[in-house]
């Protein structure tokens, strides 16, 4: 029996039984796992053990539980990194995802109080507005909202930019000496749901940032991602951090 031959907690036993399968391969993304009744004849464990260790998976992501369905291995999360800025489409395409953009607002419009401090101009000044979603194989991934201080990238407004991200652009054109990042949760709006193809009750990532050239700021943009299908993190040295 499991109790016998296996260490403590049962409950983390079996969790490292279900890890090791899907981290193994054996147990596809998107596959349905074994049911609970059937993993407590194949170990041996109670009923209340098995259940509390898939439930634990299912809050950490591993899992995704559908009722009167089954137990599916989720599929993996995409990570953006926090301190580093890269364009969506070169995170999309080392992951072996295709890239695509439905580009909603492309314009020049008055700045906003708001987004004309964010800037450091006038309000009412000119600036250029994009608003876009990002998808992944098709799925959408990302919004994007994004504002441009058109004094240092005058040509922003005449790209197409379902071909080319404006991170994209804004990289080649600019180098960036300063970042700032927030980062918060939340509940998506309407529109934001229709957009990102999600319920209203599933939080979301939402990751503002601003860049500087120099003493010039160059853009403020907000991304919206949808908390299953995305997560934030990374690993740096402290001595990259110390010049951040």
């Amino acid at each position: 029996m499991l109790q016998d031959t296996w260490p403590k907690p049962l409950y983390q036993t079996i969790k490292n039984y279900v890890l090791d399968h899907i981290d193994s391969g054996k147990w596809k993304s998107g596959a349905r796992i074994p049911s609970e009744s059937e993993i407590v004849k194949i170990l041996g464990a109670s009923r209340m053990t098995v259940n509390r260790a898939i439930r634990e998976l299912s809050v950490e992501g591993r899992v995704t539980r559908i009722q009167g369905v089954g137990t599916f291995v989720a599929e993996p999360k995409p990570k953006a990194t926090l301190l580093e800025i890269r364009s969506i489409g070169e995170e999309i395409s080392q992951r072996g995802g295709i890239h695509s953009c439905r580009v909603i607002l492309q314009r020049s419009e008055p700045a906003s109080k708001s987004v004309a401090t964010a800037l450091n101009m006038a309000p009412n000044s000119p600036v250029f507005h994009v608003y876009m979603v990002h998808r992944e194989n098709g799925r959408p991934m990302q919004i994007e909202d994004r504002y441009v201080n058109p004094a240092v990238a005058p040509e922003f407004l005449d790209l197409d930019f379902t071909q080319i991200t404006p991170s994209d652009h804004l990289l080649d054109l600019l180098p960036v000496t300063e970042i700032e990042h927030k980062i918060s949760s939340r509940l998506a709006d309407k529109q934001e749901c229709d957009l990102l193809q999600i319920s209203p009750s599933e939080p979301c990532l939402e990751l503002c940032r601003r860049s500087w050239s120099g003493n010039r700021t160059v853009t403020h943009v907000r991304m919206v991602n949808p908390g299953s299908k995305y997560n934030v993190g990374g690993r740096f040295h402290v001595s990259d951090m110390t010049h951040s």
